[in-house]
């Protein structure tokens, strides 16, 4: 590291990353390690209002700003005035310094712009060309084809530059109080005995290309509730209810009982943390609750589309199954087309159960299902 480099205590830092839950809590070990350089230091995220959902519950920000921006996916209208609005809010916080958190096919220039209309004197970034005066902490991206890097691990890299290093390269996730109780309740109130076995599934996610299918999903289910018994608590957002309740059929369509619980749309996102820091094994598409799961220590089964390799949960137990994305759904972003050849097992309803399996048998030096290990522990 050049010590000239090494941004001093006390600045105001805006940290970018205007994209999804999971991008955000994959990029917490790089904001405690901005905290650490700087603890008297201010961090505010700019992040997309579904990012923001996460962010009070992440300890080492100091504030957020919420706005979806026109080169990040998103629903809203083109409004080039909003832009030019939000630059002269950046200006007016007066920003000492910016860090850009991409992922790898990710173009960091449209947030170096608006940095340098804002008026932010140091900006830090990757970028594949030569950004001039746009960026001047440039750290050029050498995944360049294909990502080669865990997510943490690049945003960790880039401000180590800057000399940032945390103690800890753990995500950051905090259960807000009462969330936890608060879901034992909703599980209460909907008939489940939480004493007992059970597991946690959440088929939804915000990119249909990373969708396990459905008809997927209820096979695996009726496997693995056949096999190893207990009770399958389904989640979702409450507009995912009416495709949460087509699994939920799926899995008893056969009119065999099974224990089976619609509960999309009943959590809110610090509930839903509190109930996934209770659950016995998280069972999911590559997905934000997936990276809420690895954070809080929660055994989790990812049914992965093959999209961006580097998004697997870390450090967690965990069984990554890998599928193939649709090609009528695959993105048009060629550096997103360049997915690594793996060996790794293919997601069906026999590997899911064996992973389950895996993931929930007896610890057999303390003799303790991770069952009673999430509820007394966590």
């Amino acid at each position: 590291m050049n010590l000239d480099k090494r941004w001093p205590d006390g600045w105001r830092i805006l940290c970018v990353r205007p994209d999804n839950l999971g991008d955000v809590l994959m990029t917490t070990p790089a904001f405690r390690a901005l905290k650490e350089l700087a603890p008297n230091g201010h961090l505010t995220l700019l992040t997309s209002s579904a990012g923001a959902t996460v962010a009070p519950m992440i300890p080492e920000l100091d504030d957020t700003l919420i706005v979806d921006l026109p080169w990040v996916s998103t629903c809203s209208q083109p409004d080039p005035a909003a832009v030019l609005a939000l630059a002269d809010r950046l200006r007016q916080g007066r920003f000492d310094a910016a860090v850009i958190f991409t992922v790898q096919s990710q173009n960091p220039l449209p947030s170096a712009m608006l940095c340098y209309l804002a008026g932010i004197p140091h900006v830090l970034s990757y970028c594949r060309e030569n950004p001039y005066q746009l960026v001047s902490n440039w750290v050029p991206d050498p995944e360049v084809l294909v990502a080669t890097r865990h997510e943490v691990t690049r945003q960790l890299d880039l401000v180590r530059t800057i000399g940032a290093e945390p103690q800890t390269d753990r995500l950051s996730l905090v259960v807000p109080a009462g969330a936890r109780q608060q879901a034992r309740q909703i599980l209460s109130s909907a008939g489940i005995d939480s004493t007992q076995p059970w597991y946690l599934l959440h088929p939804g996610v915000s990119e249909e290309k990373r969708r396990y299918p459905a008809a997927a999903f209820a096979s695996a289910a009726r496997q693995l509730l056949d096999e190893l018994g207990g009770q399958l608590i389904l989640t979702g957002s409450a507009s995912e209810q009416a495709y949460v309740e087509t699994i939920r059929q799926q899995i008893c369509s056969d009119n065999a009982f099974r224990p089976v619980y619609n509960l999309a749309g009943r959590f809110d996102l610090p509930t839903l943390a509190g109930l996934i820091a209770d659950a016995p094994v998280l069972i999911a598409n590559n997905t934000g609750p997936v990276h809420m799961a690895a954070a809080l220590r929660t055994p989790v089964v990812v049914l992965y589309a093959k999209t961006n390799p580097q998004h697997t949960p870390w450090q967690v137990a965990s069984r990554v199954l890998y599928f193939d994305v649709p090609v009528h759904l695959r993105s048009r972003n060629v550096l997103l087309q360049q997915f690594p050849d793996t060996d790794g097992p293919v997601a069906s309803a026999g590997a899911i159960v064996q992973a389950v399996r895996e993931l929930t048998r007896l610890d057999t030096r303390h003799d303790i299902h991770p069952f009673q290990l999430n509820q007394s522990l966590r």
